[in-house]
């Protein structure tokens, strides 16, 4: 069963079942508030997606048939591929996400929101070759990974906007916003 996001108003958070569990970076990577569950007991999975408002994105059939669902007192996905590359597809549009998404504005390892740092601030922590080619940087304020526009945030870039139908230019845009609102 899938459900569609009804309020266009409200940015879903989600909670990815550990046999999707590639999906989490993914949606990070567009901005989404993206919890990963990696245990085995399914219904703490459900309690934590009805207390913090979380929709559900699994390959498991047996969540979707869960009553608690089939009423629509809590949205699911079924995820049809293994693919995380199709998955985060059917994601973004069975829940119409493409004009939500806010790219690189969490930390992919720990979902926290990532926070503007200076050049100065991250010259002993970045390698020479990063310190003396990039001019911005944001930092995880929980694990302390410091992220830059560098090659790898280029291959992405392209990633996200064919996941969210969006030109690099507004990715570009979503992480100076991200920085000025930071």
């Amino acid at each position: 069963m899938a459900t569609r996001q009804k309020d266009s108003g409200s940015i879903p958070k989600f909670i990815v079942d550990h046999n999707v569990g590639k999906l989490a970076k993914w949606l990070r990577m567009l901005g989404y508030d993206t919890l990963f569950f990696n245990g085995d007991n399914d219904s703490q999975m459900v309690s934590a997606a009805l207390s913090e408002g979380r929709i559900i994105l699994t390959r498991d059939t047996q969540i979707i048939k869960r009553r608690v669902v089939t009423i629509g007192k809590l949205k699911a996905l079924l995820l049809r591929s293994d693919n995380p590359g199709e998955q985060i597809k059917q994601v973004v549009e069975t829940l119409n996400l493409g004009g939500h998404a806010r790219p690189f504005t969490l930390c992919l390892e720990c979902n926290k929101p990532l926070e503007e740092r200076s050049k100065e601030e991250v010259k002993d922590r970045v390698p020479p070759y990063v310190f003396k080619t990039q001019e911005h940087y944001v930092e995880c304020p929980s694990c302390h990974r410091i992220y830059w526009k560098g090659t790898h945030w280029q291959a992405m870039i392209k990633k996200v906007a064919v996941f969210t139908r969006i030109s690099g230019e507004d990715s570009h845009r979503s992480m100076d916003n991200h920085r000025r609102s930071g």
